[in-house]
């Protein structure tokens, strides 16, 4: 056995176990997107996949922890979880990626990550501001509005809507059960996950 062990000498693995996807929700804060991922992930569980949540609340207060909201910064944070998600999804598993995630070019970042590795599923959680707004206990939206919270996407950041999303889901317009379903349906549609089959 040796003393020293070097990264350059022991290689990374490159091997990938089939079957793995990155789900990616993206929208305004307020949207639905935690809401139809934690309704999504219970049914993927059921069809036997092995299922793993990237919430972008979540992810700030480990990975992305000191980050704050300029555009640079949210880069970064959406940068590492694309490339968490990757990871995840090299090893076979369903990834679940809830982030606000605003601009166009960082998702197809975390897009050409997944897509080396497994299938990358866009959703775009589509709501107008003044809906998010409607839908917001935390008061934030108000806040943004009165110039108290800066660098608020939708109200002083700009959120650019995805180009070419595998789904868009108007949350105005579907109930939370109803988005889910339409999720599931989306990845049954892809191969992804088996269709059900009734008892």
């Amino acid at each position: 056995m040796t003393d020293h062990i070097y990264a350059a000498e022991h290689p990374e693995s490159d091997r990938v176990r089939a079957g793995g996807f990155t789900l990616w929700f993206t929208g305004l804060s307020g949207s639905g997107k935690t809401t139809i991922a934690h309704l999504v992930g219970p049914e993927l569980d059921r069809r036997g996949l092995v299922v793993e949540y990237l919430d972008g609340d979540t992810v700030r207060t480990h990975l992305s922890k000191g980050l704050g909201f300029s555009k640079e910064d949210r880069d970064t944070h959406i940068e590492r979880v694309g490339w968490v998600a990757s990871r995840l999804t090299r090893q076979g598993g369903a990834v679940i990626a809830a982030a606000i995630s605003p601009y166009e070019e960082t998702r197809q970042k975390a897009r050409t990550l997944v897509d080396d590795v497994g299938t990358f599923v866009e959703v775009y959680v589509k709501a107008s501001v003044d809906a998010c707004a409607r839908r917001d206990v935390k008061g934030l939206y108000e806040k943004a509005f009165k110039g108290e919270i800066t660098e608020f996407t939708g109200v002083s950041d700009p959120y650019e809507e995805p180009s070419s999303p595998e789904l868009v889901l108007d949350t105005e317009l579907l109930e939370p059960e109803e988005s889910a379903a339409a999720v599931v349906a989306k990845l049954e549609e892809l191969g992804l996950v088996s269709a059900r089959v009734a008892a």
